[in-house]
């Protein structure tokens, strides 16, 4: 998901306006009002607000189970905003600063990241540095309680709530490990934790390979971080890298432009078309390559979407990099979130988004120059601790791309050497 955050003064002011019209077309629908219905009808649709006041009203009166009105309203407004197309929505409170954590990369918590597996809430690692991290809690455990209280094992939300917090308190946890009849008992407390987009390692003597699993807000320094720790391990200038987008859902415009940046030197990254003012922009490339042009080359799949892919189409357009894999996803537009009043928001979407090349990715995705056919060896995977080359053959693969170039991706990576 690619998302701009962006606070509008001429926003509120027409958000304040939509919610004015629709206030008075449900007052004058019910009979409220009435005597400006034929000044306002030329301009607002009543026989839909017509509409939607009586079956508001049939549904409070008769539906089996008691509803309000506010409760009806939330939802005809979170229909009307995701009916535009799968990447807008309504964001209440907690959906809205779900999304704040998700593009600052930071939240006050334990540090532990989890996934329902089983009817189980299991801990699927603990954050470097983390709270959780630094009291032993292991990945494989399985989160019982919370001060005390049974997990909820239909929702992870519920549980990722309880174990944040304010910054200082504390939590105590309750793990079931192989092994242990009763459960452990870990007290933490809570800290500020950083979200980390971005893990590299060096595989291979001279050959780096970064990682970025999202775009947040943190993440072009992380990356920049990365070259230097890989440079430091490698005791001098790579000779190649490995970026692996696959899986990368997206994330903040300007975090990709940031990556894209890293790498190049010059020319358009990223160009929108949209609406207004605002949604219509040009992206470019300030001067400066992190790898002074050591060959790039990365590697994507159908799970490599928005940012991902504003990354991936530059690196591709410039001549750049390789890119290896299988086609992206192909979501090719750009949401503006804008805030509400009660600390919700609409996320909308305000752009369609082109490849330096003019193209528009979207509904089509970006095709790769080496394209790799799944490996049957990645459903049955190596150890997690086993060396990255033996865990992931595609990893394998685009080192052997960087060391000796194929017919097909040899013009890309030529380019980026010259």
């Amino acid at each position: 998901m690619l998302r701009r955050l962006m606070i509008k003064k001429t926003r509120h002011v027409l958000l304040l306006g939509l919610g004015i019209s629709i206030g008075l077309s449900l007052g004058l629908a019910r009979g409220v009002l009435a005597d400006k219905a034929e000044s306002l009808a030329k301009d607002l649709p009543w026989q839909d607000a017509r509409l939607l006041a009586e079956v508001l009203e049939r549904v409070e009166r008769e539906y089996v189970n008691p509803v309000d009105d506010h409760q009806l309203l939330q939802a005809a407004i979170r229909g009307m905003v995701s009916s535009l197309d799968p990447y807008s929505a309504y964001l209440d409170g907690e959906e809205y600063d779900e999304l704040k954590i998700s593009s600052s990369g930071q939240y006050s918590g334990v540090g532990i990241e989890v996934s329902l597996e089983d009817g189980q809430v299991v801990v699927v690692t603990p954050l470097d540095g983390s709270p959780a991290a630094e009291a032993g809690i292991r990945p494989g455990d399985v989160i019982a309680t919370i001060d005390g209280v049974a997990v909820n094992t239909s929702t992870l939300t519920d549980t990722i709530e309880r174990m944040r917090g304010k910054e200082g308190t504390t939590v105590k946890i309750g793990i079931m490990r192989e092994g242990s009849t009763e459960p452990l008992q870990f007290t933490l407390k809570r800290s500020r934790v950083q979200l980390r987009s971005v893990k590299s390692e060096l595989p291979e003597a001279g050959y780096g390979y970064v990682r970025i699993s999202q775009f947040s807000d943190e993440t072009g320094e992380e990356l920049m971080g990365a070259l230097r720790d890989l440079r430091k391990s490698n005791g001098g200038p790579l000779k190649g890298l490995v970026l692996d987008l696959r899986n990368n859902p997206g994330g903040v415009l300007e975090a990709a432009v940031a990556v894209a940046d890293d790498f190049l030197d010059s020319g358009v990254i990223v160009s929108a078309k949209g609406r207004t003012p605002e949604s219509n922009f040009e992206m470019t490339a300030t001067p400066g390559d992190d790898l002074n042009g050591a060959p790039i080359v990365v590697l994507v799949n159908g799970g490599s979407a928005s940012a991902a892919e504003i990354v991936a189409g530059a690196l591709k357009d410039h001549h750049r990099a390789v890119l290896m894999g299988r086609t992206t996803f192909g979501k090719g537009s750009v949401q503006t979130v804008m805030p509400l009043s009660g600390d919700r928001a609409i996320k909308l979407t305000t752009s369609l988004y082109y490849t330096p090349s003019g193209v528009s990715i979207n509904h089509r995705g970006i095709a790769p120059d080496i394209e790799l056919e799944r490996d049957p060896k990645q459903l049955s995977p190596a150890p997690a601790d086993a060396p990255l080359l033996e865990r992931d053959s595609e990893v394998k693969r685009a080192i052997q791309e960087l060391k000796v170039p194929t017919v097909s991706g040899r013009g890309a990576v030529s380019a980026a050497v010259r």
